[in-house]
């Protein structure tokens, strides 16, 4: 069927901020989805919250609001708008409730919108746990033995009647298993039963026998209107079932299924994308199989564009998003022709040639009191994959991609064996290092059957794997000079990087690197082409192999000729640039630098270079095809990169938009260039040297090192907090006496505030001198005086090669300093600062800028007390913000960088001065706190938060307001607020909850902080007990959901047990929760905005067309 004509305007619903569970694939597919419906000449409108995400420019859609999704908002959206229909499929589980809801009350009716890519009666069968059941009976698909609870009265029974431990409990209508898990007795069920019921927002659970041990497989499946269904792709996990398939390791294809098991799968996949009725668009159908008699259960099925889709996508170069778009509007597979060949049509099913691994990446360390072990909820926060063409070798490409340290598995650094006992229990229990434990089992002799037995992962990929052993055992007896091309290649072929190579034969990675290259020993890349070489591809989408070069026998009186293997990269004449990625997400650094790599690449391609992208993480639309004109799926290590640059020569190598993860390559590569610049000298050839483009990494150097950072301060006459650099116990005593506490302690070059704290006193300051760092001589230990209340800046600057600089945007921070920036919510323009201190401010950035003689962003950190502006940090790169300051003012300013770094100035680009906004935006930070249980949910020096959202209005309240609903914050109208302060904080809360009480609510408080308020005039203010006070107290209050708000800011040692149950409780019990006084203000402006009437909409496009 041709495309729908009575169609003009479609809506599409983004996920919203970035959450454990739902990351930035959605953004992949949102982004594809606009633009192959606009190709098709419909009017596309966006909603979505998230301003890291490329879909909310506003070049992607022809309307986007940046706005809450809630029900009532995205009605607002479509009263508006009046689109002809809604394309639920791609904003991930939030945009699919989103439909549901709005179908099921009423709204689509009422204005005539159509729901296309999957109806109400499919995303219900597929969503809602009994109708699905009895939809895969109907068709005879086995089902696991479960039952459906919507009360406890019901779970319990459902317990008996399956009568046996463990079993598994899944909340209906939840994202990433939020609120599931495996319950090993009563107790545990009772508790896990309670909290998936609260979960799921209709109050349903699925409670099921469990399948631990069971193989677990998904296929990606599609179909369209006319129903032929394809299959895109076979997903194993290494990991078996139990273990959330977002935290397993996955490989595709299936490694281990025999043809005839395959092709049940296949068989039942098509059955069930039938009896659910997914009309068109893709789905992910996931299955567990019985490793002793190959039973085949289906677990779930998810009826839109997931995070397996994603991956899938780029396993196999087949746009699984783009496709379903033009399947919702009428195509059908056979009508829509495949990008990559040009000659398939997309009813074409992908083959591939090559093994992809997918590996999550994990960030337990960031919440200590939470244990770091893995279930059906879950809890990674990014993945990397890598493409290979054997198992080993991909795996441990992926291994080095997910930036731990690792350089694959193992070799690469010296061992302390744990027990047999200790090894038994990481085998038994599964965490993020599992996989680590399996060598140390294969290393203390344990046989492929224990391991198995302990961990049901299937024998084939533990063979595998214990096969790299025995290479590196070889290779530890061998010195470098000692092996053999043929040996080379072999070792090469598994994976090993040149890391461990160096590690086994005593050398170092240069001396490996030249010794490869003197044997010949280099990488050829291959192309993902969906067709496994069967037709010519026309886009290049590359991986790296060793394949060793045919042998050709010209004439059988003469050797052999060895010819060079093929290298599949395609002969360009333009002027290239690299962009380095910032590799699989993680905590502090996310989407957002994935955005700056893809804006540069967008601005330097309409410019006319030919550019290049290299990165390993899947979910991201910086490693889409289209993107940049050339994309390598590797690992950003030295080695990696530096053979793209051998095989590409580019003018060009850009490592500020990445994060940390470019940025730790700058001074191997600057000095691997500059040999090269010796040898072009000496060969007098200077044709084409690669470049480093933008800021100089010695520039980026000075920003991180404490002391030439300083003595630029100086020169300039730039404040900075008192501060000292230490390298042991004693030496951090006298800085901290010199000082005085509080001081903020943590390790030089870091992102994201790892190991960063707050210390008030001695003792605390030789716990964290010996715990939480080991020292090294080399990086020194940075104290600084923590400024105590001040109000923290940050500044995103630009500047030319000419010196010219222009400030991005200053956004004043609503928590105060102490807070890392990631976690804290900031808003542009700054509200409360005086005209004097922003002047400073601007002054002062514009000259460390031209100091640093920085070439494209900078972002900057300064704190406020009073009119006393101190410096915090600088960092000449692009930094979190730089998304959300493009978005608030209307500017591209990672487009502008990238134009910048080629030479262009500011002037050309015509951006010469700030530009202020005539509204208000405001950034407010999400965070996981309800996957760490037993952690705290205090903000700290450390960041904590995986994403973001943000809130426009014209009105500081409703931006504010916004910004809160977006983050899932929903603040009460009325009700009663409970105010339990430290000391400090005591008087000024005062005004606070003055503001609250004119705002109608009712007011109750702990001793010391009821009697400062009844001091200051508040008369009517209830009290309440402490935990250890006796009953009722404070929980019970909140467990009866007396209470609508709690302000609360942390106090001593002794209370932070009352504080931290407090804490927890408002988190399950959904409550509100202010930490910061300043935090509190804002709430009750948003409380008052809310109170004088309900919230509007407008689009990104209105707000920067006014003048």
């Amino acid at each position: 069927m041709p495309r729908r004509t009575d169609l003009k305007k479609i809506l599409l619903i983004g996920s919203g901020p970035i959450v454990i569970g739902q990351a930035c694939e959605f953004d992949y597919s949102g982004t594809q989805a606009c633009k192959a419906l606009r190709d098709e000449g419909y009017e596309v409108v966006l909603i979505n919250s998230n301003p890291a995400t490329i879909m909310t420019d506003p070049d992607t859609a022809d309307r986007t609001y940046i706005e809450p999704l809630t029900p009532e908002l995205v009605e607002k959206v479509i009263a508006k708008e009046r689109p002809d229909a809604l394309l639920p499929t791609m904003g991930g589980q939030t945009a699919l409730n989103l439909a549901v809801t709005l179908a099921k009350t009423g709204v689509l009716e009422k204005y005539g919108v159509e729901l296309i890519g999957a109806k109400l009666p499919a995303i219900e069968k597929a969503e809602d746990r009994k109708l699905f059941k009895e939809a895969m009976e109907e068709i005879g698909v086995g089902v696991c033995p479960s039952g459906l609870a919507e009360t406890m009265a019901e779970a319990k029974a459902i317990a008996q009647r399956i009568g046996f431990y463990p079993l598994i409990i899944r909340p209906a209508f939840t994202l990433g298993g939020t609120g599931g898990g495996i319950a090993y007795n009563q107790e545990e069920f009772e508790e896990i039963a309670q909290s998936g019921l609260e979960a799921s927002p209709v109050s349903q659970i699925l409670i099921e026998q469990s399948l631990i041990g069971w193989k677990e497989y998904e296929l990606e499946v599609m179909r369209d209107m006319a129903d032929n269904v394809v299959i895109i792709c076979s997903i194993e996990n290494l990991d078996p079932m139990g273990i959330h398939t977002g935290d397993s390791i996955t490989v595709a294809p299936a490694q281990t299924l025999t043809d005839k098991e395959y092709q049940r799968l296949r068989d039942a996949s098509i059955k069930i994308i039938r009896a659910i009725g997914v009309e068109t668009g893709g789905s992910n159908i996931q299955f567990a199989v019985n490793p002793e008699n190959g039973d085949v259960i289906v677990i779930e099925m998810n009826p839109r564009v997931s995070r397996s889709s994603a991956l899938a996508s780029k396993a196999t170069g087949f746009p699984i998003a783009k496709f379903a778009a033009k399947l919702a509007v009428g195509y059908s597979l056979d009508e829509i022709s495949n990008d990559i060949t040009k000659k398939t049509p997309a009813s074409f099913e992908p083959t591939i040639d090559y093994v992809v691994t997918k590996i999550p990446r994990f960030a337990f360390e960031k919440f200590p009191g939470s244990q770091p072990v893995l279930t059906t909820q879950m809890k990674s926060v990014g993945e990397a994959m890598a493409i290979g063409r054997s198992f080993q070798e991909s795996f441990q490409k992926a291994l080095r991609s997910l930036e731990t340290g690792r350089a694959g598995w193992g070799c690469d650094r010296n061992e302390k064996l744990p027990s047999l006992e200790q090894i038994r229990a990481g085998l038994r229990t599964p965490n993020p290092e599992r996989i680590f434990t399996v060598r140390h089992a294969f290393l203390m002799g344990m046989s492929v059957e224990e391991v198995f037995e302990l961990t049901a992962i299937d024998p084939w990929f533990l063979r595998q794997i214990r096969d790299l052993l025995e290479t590196e055992k070889y290779l530890k007896r061998r010195s470098l000079q000692q092996l053999t091309v043929e040996e080379f290649w072999a070792i090469k072929q598994q994976g090993f990087s040149d890391r461990q190579i160096a590690f086994a034969t005593k050398s170092t990675e240069d001396d490996v690197r030249a010794y490869r290259k003197g044997l010949g020993v280099v990488p050829v890349y291959k192309t993902v082409d969906t067709c496994a070489a069967e037709f010519e591809a026309f886009t290049p989408y590359y991986y790296s192999a060793y394949e060793r070069p045919p042998l050709s026998l010209a004439d059988p009186s003469e050797s052999p000729l060895s010819l060079a293997p093929e290298s599949e990269i395609l002969p360009s004449s333009k002027r290239k640039v690299i962009i380095l990625g910032s590799g699989p997400n993680r905590i502090g650094q996310g989407i957002e630098f994935d955005y700056c790599c893809c804006h540069a690449a967008y601005a330097l391609r309409a410019d006319g270079f030919e550019t290049i992208m290299v990165n390993s993480n899947p979910e991201t639309v910086s490693t889409d095809y289209d993107t940049s004109d050339r994309l390598y799926f590797e690992p950003l290590t030295k080695e990696d990169v530096l053979n793209i640059i051998e095989a590409e020569h580019p003018a060009g190598i850009i490592i500020q938009f990445g994060g940390q993860t470019p940025l730790k390559l700058a001074v191997p590569l600057q000095d691997y260039l500059e040999k090269l610049k010796v040898q072009a000298e000496q060969s007098s050839d200077s044709s084409l040297l690669p470049v480093i483009w933008g800021t100089s990494p010695d520039s980026i150097d000075i920003a991180e090192d404490r002391e030439r950072f300083e003595q630029i301060l100086r020169t300039l006459n730039i404040a900075q907090p008192p501060n000292g650099l230490a390298r042991s116990y004693n030496e951090a005593l006298v800085v901290a006496r010199r000082i005085s506490y509080p001081v903020v302690v943590r390790p030089s070059y870091v992102l994201g505030g790892r190991a960063m704290e707050i210390v008030y006193s001695d003792t605390e300051l030789e716990r964290y001198m010996t715990y939480a760092v080991q020292v090294e001589p080399d990086h020194p230990i940075l104290i600084d005086k923590f400024l105590e209340n001040a109000i923290e800046v940050d500044v995103d600057a630009i500047a030319d090669g000419q010196g010219n600089v222009v400030i991005g945007g200053v956004m004043e921070h609503i928590e105060q300093a102490g807070i890392h920036s990631g976690d804290s919510a900031c808003t542009l323009p700054a509200q409360s600062l005086s005209s004097q201190v922003l002047d400073t401010i601007r002054t002062w950035a514009i000259a460390l800028a031209k100091q640093l003689e920085v070439v494209g962003l900078m972002n900057l950190q300064f704190a406020v007390q009073g009119e006393q502006v101190y410096i915090l940090e600088a960092n000449p790169r692009a930094s979190r913000t730089v998304p959300f300051v493009s978005k608030a003012i209307g500017l591209p300013l990672a487009q502008i960088a990238a134009r910048l770094m080629s030479g262009r100035t500011l002037a050309d680009l015509n951006f010469t001065q700030e530009r202020l906004p005539q509204h208000i935006a405001v950034k407010e930070a999400v965070l996981p706190f309800e996957k760490f249980a037993g952690t705290d949910t205090l903000l700290g020096p450390e960041m904590r938060s995986t994403g973001e959202a943000m809130g426009i209005d014209l009105d500081f309240g409703k931006a504010f307001a916004k910004s809160q609903l977006a983050a899932n914050q929903r603040l009460p109208l009325k009700g009663t607020v409970f105010v339990s302060m430290h000391n400090r904080d005591k008087v000024a809360v005062v005004p606070v909850v003055k503001d609250l009480i004119e705002l109608g609510f009712q007011v109750v408080a702990t001793a010391g902080t009821r009697q400062v308020l009844l001091e200051n005039g508040l008369t009517d203010v209830e009290l309440v007990l402490k935990l250890h006070e006796g009953r009722p107290n404070v929980l019970d209050w909140i467990k009866n959901e007396k209470i609508q708000l709690i302000l609360n800011t942390p106090s001593g040692e002794d209370a932070q047990v009352d504080g931290r149950l407090i804490r927890r409780s408002a988190l399950a019990y959904k409550i509100p929760l202010i930490t910061t006084i300043a935090g509190a203000k804002a709430t009750a402006a948003a409380i008052r905005a809310l109170q004088a009437g309900p919230l509007d909409v407008k689009s990104i496009q209105a707000y920067h067309a006014e003048p």
